[in-house]
């Protein structure tokens, strides 16, 4: 039976538009709270967009993924999984960055998750632009270098920015490779499209062995035949599962600072993570959520639904 405590509210026992919104409803357990040791996932909000190089908001991400994830229910209907009586989750709030300093925020941010890692808990965390992945892989990769599988329609593998700006939302897998923070053979990143300022990424990404799969080979192959690439390329060792939300078409995900059509639809969203199952999942992100370009909402649920589908293969 699951623990009380680690259950989310019921909306049989109050509304989903009451009460103070964390994530899916769970409890509020800070990192010095008396119950932290007992928490196995936790679900974190990290706020922060200084990586972000036109369109901002992403920093507004954490709150409003938290307000539509209420919506979430006990059980997930196309699996069968209850990831609430599976394992003992828990919102651990936000990381507070540094609104004036992006190093100050990467050194806070890293250090809340080697807290977060000290206590033995998986981290599913809600972004922020996508550098925000790099400061918690730092804290992630401290026994070794990780797998990734990363769903997104750019690499984010560009060296800087303006010939000047190192650490940006374009580069963070960039410095983790450089930083043994990944095994670039054991990483794949899946529905790359768009324009490009040239080849540079995708240059790098052939030096050092990461898999590409651009989204043209996505749709031709399918959602199974490509993701069980992706487990192979993985392996059984010590995986990270990182998601941009403009991996999906804006049609169905308009609230995005860097849009790209011909993505995937809302459903197969959804379905690339059910194909995670059987990987081990250290840790995974949902990032990028922009409030202010889609007024509806409609990001952020699509968002938060992605959220409980990695939560559930995670457990």
């Amino acid at each position: 039976m699951a623990d009380p405590f680690f259950t989310p509210i019921s909306g049989f026992d109050l509304p989903r538009f009451a009460g103070i919104p964390s994530f899916m409803r769970l409890p509020h357990v800070g990192l010095d709270h008396a119950r932290i040791g007992e928490v196995e996932i936790g679900l974190i909000g990290v706020p922060w967009d200084a990586g972000t190089t036109n369109r901002p908001g992403p920093r507004h991400g954490p709150r409003q993924l938290r307000d539509m994830s209420t919506m979430i229910r006990a059980q997930n209907d196309a699996t069968g999984i209850r990831p609430f009586e599976a394992r003992n989750c828990a919102d651990l709030g936000d990381v507070g960055p540094n609104p004036a300093d992006l190093m100050d925020s990467l050194t806070r941010i890293t250090a809340f998750y080697d807290k977060v890692k000290a206590h033995g808990i998986k981290p599913l965390t809600a972004g922020g632009d996508h550098l925000t992945t790099l400061p918690v892989l730092r804290a992630m990769a401290k026994d070794g270098p990780l797998g990734m599988i990363h769903f997104d329609s750019h690499t984010d593998l560009f060296h800087s920015y303006f010939d000047g700006r190192m650490y940006t939302h374009g580069t963070p897998f960039r410095r983790a490779v450089e930083e043994g923070l990944l095994d670039p053979k054991r990483v794949v990143q899946i529905g790359i499209r768009g324009t490009a300022y040239d080849s540079e990424d995708r240059d790098f990404a052939d030096s050092v062995g990461i898999r590409v799969i651009p989204i043209g080979e996505f749709h031709a192959r399918g959602v199974e035949d490509v993701m069980a690439e992706a487990r192979e390329i993985a392996g059984t060792g010590d995986t990270y599962v990182s998601y941009d939300i403009d991996f999906v078409d804006p049609a169905f995900a308009p609230g995005t600072g860097t849009p790209e059509v011909g993505g995937p639809n809302s459903y197969q969203a959804l379905q690339v993570v059910r194909e995670l199952q059987g990987v081990h999942i250290v840790g995974a992100d949902l990032v990028e959520v922009s409030p202010p370009f889609d007024q509806s909402g409609n990001t952020a649920y699509l968002a938060a639904s992605i959220m409980f589908e990695l939560l559930c293969v995670m457990v």
